[in-house]
């Protein structure tokens, strides 16, 4: 035990005794980080409001036995702007859902941790864009390593009659691979979510709103499917 610095994004906090909070941040090099806040909750606090959820901040820990205890903190990249819409703060509470869920604790997630912060810049730079969650979502999926097929069948690599979607496959799926519960997807929309899957989240593609809705929906249920949760922060958004 001892004294080191760290750095994290905030993803949620959660009241402990009578004036402290757990903090719970993601540091891309030791994962999830749980750690304690003394007296925050107190009108006085020397920490303020840096450890608000979403917060890129540097960190002073003191190492305990269970939890790391917070005794120096400064912000790093605060995020104002996505906090003043409520639209981007659902977003950006669903990027910081779907990383606690996959963050594991004392396991470098230097991925992870620079596709929040990606995701987090993107929505502070400007509107939600419709698409921008879909992205992340995808993105996600292939940091822990399950990636959908969108553009060749999941079964045997073949490339066209991609008739079906499964989310137990891993995605496409060719008729001769076609599996019991596969569904159809419309023409078109395995491209436009392979388009997005490949973007840059801060460059994203024109929207089509017609397949912009479903891309979601198809995106949520199968990073969903693989995380075996729900992803509690979308459902304000009805996807």
């Amino acid at each position: 035990m001892g004294i080191r610095h760290d750095q994290g994004i905030v993803l949620r906090s959660f009241p402990f005794g009578e004036a402290d909070r757990v903090v719970v941040l993601l540091s891309p090099n030791h994962g999830k980080l749980r750690t304690v806040a003394k007296g925050i909750r107190k009108t006085k606090s020397r920490f303020g409001g840096r450890l608000e959820p979403f917060s890129h901040v540097d960190l002073v820990l003191y190492e305990g036995r269970n939890l790391d205890t917070i005794t120096q903190v400064a912000m790093i990249e605060p995020f104002h702007n996505l906090r003043s819409d409520l639209d981007r703060v659902v977003m950006a509470g669903a990027m910081v859902e779907v990383a606690d869920a996959v963050a594991q604790e004392n396991e470098s997630s230097v991925r992870l941790f620079l596709l929040l912060q990606r995701g987090l810049r993107a929505l502070e730079a400007g509107s939600a864009h419709s698409d921008l969650l879909t992205a992340y979502l995808l993105k996600a999926a292939e940091t822990i390593g399950v990636a959908p097929a969108l553009e060749h069948c999941a079964g045997c690599g073949r490339r066209d009659g991609l008739t079906r979607f499964s989310f137990p496959a891993g995605g496409v799926l060719c008729d001769e691979c076609r599996t019991p519960g596969a569904y159809s997807l419309r023409d078109g929309l395995t491209l436009y979510l392979a388009k997005l899957a490949s973007a840059d989240l801060g460059d994203l593609p024109d929207i089509n709103e017609a397949f912009s809705g479903e891309a979601r929906g198809v995106a949520r249920r199968f990073v969903e499917y693989h995380l075996e949760r729900q992803i509690q922060s979308l459902a304000v958004l009805d996807v």
